[in-house]
């Protein structure tokens, strides 16, 4: 216990990294477009913390490294800190606090909705993410709605691509390494029903015992 803290530390203090740099950044005017370049950074970042968060489960199954799956939590609440400070900086910078321009954007631009839905994914995500909730939800349904990663990375990778001025290289790239791990999850989903219905027709129907 006293290392699976001392790595979340770790864990904790480099996903801040990122930010730190782009504040300096930002202070230091290194970035010709400061709006820009913090719209991009913080969601890339968002896109990465997303793809490492998917890619715990597969981790552990395929290695049997199952010491992963204590920073899954941490990278997917990282992974919203980021989209949140993606979103922020379009709404208070880009769109000066405008209600009106967002819900604009949002009609007008595939793009912009494809991002509103990843973000509006991921708030359920983060407000169950405690022990707590997991109780109170209970383990099934918590499950469930967890599933909604999925729809999540799928759309802010669909956003990344569809983004103006992008290069689609880098893009594409994170849809692949996206599409491998959801056929993984299709292929593990599919293997565990096949199991289980093997199991089934084979236990034994019972039989009357005779008189």
């Amino acid at each position: 216990m006293k290392f699976v803290r001392f790595d979340k530390f770790i864990l904790l203090v480099n996903g801040l990294v990122p930010a730190g740099l782009l504040a300096w950044d930002l202070r230091q005017k290194n970035a010709v477009n400061p709006v820009e370049y913090a719209l991009h950074t913080t969601g890339l970042l968002a896109l990465i913390f997303l793809v490492l968060t998917l890619c715990v489960t597969p981790l552990r199954k395929l290695t049997g490294w199952n010491y992963a799956s204590h920073f899954r939590r941490m990278l997917g609440l990282y992974a919203f800190f980021y989209a949140l400070a993606h979103f922020s900086t379009y709404f208070f910078y880009d769109r000066d606090k405008d209600f009106a321009l967002v819900f604009e954007d949002v009609i007008k631009r595939p793009f912009i909705l494809l991002g509103m839905t990843a973000l509006v994914c991921m708030v359920p995500l983060a407000a169950t993410s405690t022990n707590g909730m997991i109780r109170l939800l209970g383990a099934p349904r918590w499950k469930q709605l967890h599933q909604l990663v999925y729809i999540a990375a799928g759309a802010a990778a669909w956003h990344y691509f569809q983004f103006p001025k992008s290069d689609r290289t880098k893009p594409l790239v994170v849809i692949a390494i996206l599409a491998a791990l959801f056929l993984y999850r299709m292929v593990e989903n599919y293997r565990a029903d096949y199991r289980k219905r093997k199991l089934s027709q084979q236990i034994p129907f019972a039989t009357k015992a005779p008189s």
